[in-house]
């Protein structure tokens, strides 16, 4: 292999762009996204989902595409032309009815085979049920180029690890699976990522087995939360503190430590279906990932309701009563809104008749108003309300002097169980 290679990354969001900003510190990379403002903010060295330091974007970002090492955001698809390697990282969400849209997926696989040349391979990095690669991909590819399946080009899947909003565990930090269309490529597959992830990689026997490793990460997670919720629920009716409770268990050394919340997201709230339908197909009915995903769904309502009750025993008058949302984002010290289960609370909570104010200073109110249809704020509003609610555990919250928005008589409650006695209630 050449130690400089040219790769084309194709999306430029939350997973794609640190993965680009990492390989253009040994390869040339061109990162491709059909977003016109997002490019544009990231060719002026500004990263607005706050994954990529603008210092550290600006170190290897180019001005123009060339072949030398470093970094190339555009909109231009001529500029991916001479790229042999074109790593795929869009999102992989679900519709409506909770079934798998793989449309972002199919338009990037129309993009690359635009471009697509004898000897290419195309790395698919979004989340998907085990097969999507080979089985809906690889057709478009096919028809879009003209070329043959692991005759012409080849394929790889190496699985995103991305945490948003984690500065400590950094795209470079976290092992990488592997695995390629043949036993050659899945080789030079991993070669390409074991020369900038320092936390080494695994290559996987097939794309298959790659696939199924990441989309059960997520479902994992999921059960397990599906079941500190649960007890949630239960330890609350019992009147004992669920957080006194994991904290103690949590002295073994085999306990696993979950917390309950809210399951939102882009990959934990999502990748579970994505198991479960393909699982469907296969005629099975899957009843733990289901059982969790119904029950990690129900938090946003069972949150509301637990709010209404408390402001009732304070004798606080619910319909038209003023509360304070802060947060609306996913998860904490992170701007990423995409499937939030505040929204969720929000709702149930307007259905009672609460007027709401939403403060995040990190969320964009552009993106909140059209993805939901609600209004937010970035400046921490100057009066009082009923009741004020921390949805999301952001940086900021914690030194908020929550007096200074509270009614002689108002409620404090706290989805996350950061405040301790301060509040009147937690999850």
């Amino acid at each position: 292999m050449n130690s400089i290679k040219k790769i084309a990354v194709i999306g430029l969001g939350y997973v794609g762009l640190p993965l680009a900003r990492l390989f253009a510190t040994k390869h040339s990379v061109t990162g491709f996204d059909i977003n016109r403002s997002r490019v544009a903010s990231l060719q002026s060295g500004t990263d607005t989902t706050f994954e990529v330091s603008d210092e550290v974007l600006q170190k290897v970002l180019l001005q123009e595409p060339n072949d030398s090492i470093g970094l190339y955001c555009t909109t231009d698809i001529t500029a991916i032309v001479d790229c042999t390697y074109y790593i795929v990282t869009v999102p992989t969400p679900v519709d409506k009815n909770n079934r798998p849209d793989l449309t972002p997926l199919y338009k990037s696989s129309e993009t690359v085979g635009k471009v697509l040349k004898k000897g290419d391979i195309v790395i698919y990095e979004s989340t998907v049920y085990p097969g999507a690669t080979e089985e809906e991909c690889v057709p478009v590819l096919e028809k879009i180029s003209g070329l043959r399946f692991n005759v012409d080009f080849f394929v790889g899947y190496s699985p995103e690890r991305i945490n948003p909003g984690d500065k400590e565990h950094t795209v470079e930090k976290i092992l990488k699976i592997t695995s390629g269309s043949t036993p050659k490529i899945g080789q030079e597959v991993d070669e390409l990522y074991k020369s900038v992830i320092i936390a080494g990689t695994h290559l996987a026997p097939t794309i298959k087995v790659a696939e199924a490793a990441k989309v059960i990460e997520n479902s994992q997670r999921d059960i397990n939360i599906a079941f500190v919720n649960e007890l949630a629920k239960i330890f609350n009716l019992m009147q004992i503190d669920t957080h006194a409770v994991l904290e103690a268990a949590g002295t073994k050394w085999n306990f696993l430590p979950f917390k309950p919340g809210l399951v939102g997201g882009h990959c934990i709230g999502v990748d579970p279906y994505y198991l479960a339908q393909r699982a469907q197909e296969f005629g099975y009915h899957p009843e733990i990932i289901l059982a969790g995903r119904r029950l990690n769904d129900s938090m946003g309502d069972y949150v509301a309701s637990q709010v209404v009750k408390l402001m009732i025993k304070k004798g606080i008058s619910v319909n038209g009563a003023t509360l304070l949302m802060l947060g609306i984002t996913f998860k904490e010290n992170c701007p990423d809104v995409r499937n939030t289960k505040i929204v969720d609370v929000i709702t149930a909570l307007a259905d009672y008749g609460i007027k709401i104010t939403i403060y995040d200073p990190l969320a964009n109110p552009s993106e909140v108003q059209h993805e939901y249809g609600l209004l937010t704020t970035a400046v921490l509003p100057e009066e009082k309300f009923d009741a004020v609610v921390l949805g999301v555990a952001h940086q900021q919250f914690l030194n908020v002097d929550f007096s200074t928005l509270q009614n002689e008589n108002s409620l404090l409650y706290d989805v996350k169980g950061i405040l301790g006695d301060v509040a009147d209630g937690k999850l």
